[in-house]
């Protein structure tokens, strides 16, 4: 079952990057093996949608229900598809000088005990490439440093593990 815990300073306002992480529809544009979304429902406090995910041959659609709470909170409840279960959340919060403090959390396992082997196996590396594809989005969308934030865009502090 990975698991993940981390909080990133970033150079944006909470606004803006509650608003790139509440875009589902796009995450197909810049999110690693995500190949398709199909937004089932959208409002402003909740969204329903469906990914496409592929991976070394293999593709699974996953069914969330996306909750927003502008702008300082989005959570990821897992419906449907090859999960046993998904908790992921996302919390927004100035830092104090400019930019916003990103804690991060996600937790899932799968059904099948081959997925969930390979999972422990790619986890970290996978988990980095999609943090670093957030990143990568929000200085296209907003500039290196558009909210003129102190310090080092990347700095992070995280606890990680992966059992199986």
């Amino acid at each position: 079952m990975p698991k993940h815990s981390e909080t990133r300073r970033l150079p944006y306002s909470p606004e803006q990057m509650f608003d790139l992480v509440a875009d589902v529809a796009r995450y197909g544009e810049f999110l690693p093996w995500v190949s398709a979304v199909r937004v089932r429902s959208d409002s402003e406090t909740e969204m329903v949608a469906d990914l496409i995910v592929g991976f070394k041959g293999l593709r699974e659609t996953f069914t969330s229900r996306v909750t927003k709470e502008q702008p300082g909170h989005i959570r990821v409840d897992y419906l449907d598809g090859p999960l046993k279960y998904l908790n992921n959340d996302w919390k927004f919060r100035p830092d104090g000088e400019g930019g916003v403090l990103i804690d991060f959390c996600v937790d899932f396992a799968f059904k099948s005990r081959v997925f969930e082997m390979l999972a422990g196996q790619v986890f970290d590396r996978a988990l980095r490439m999609m943090i670093n594809a957030f990143e990568e989005r929000a200085a296209r969308l907003y500039g290196d440093s558009s909210a003129g934030a102190a310090g080092s865009p990347g700095s992070s502090s995280s606890s990680a593990h992966s059992a199986a």
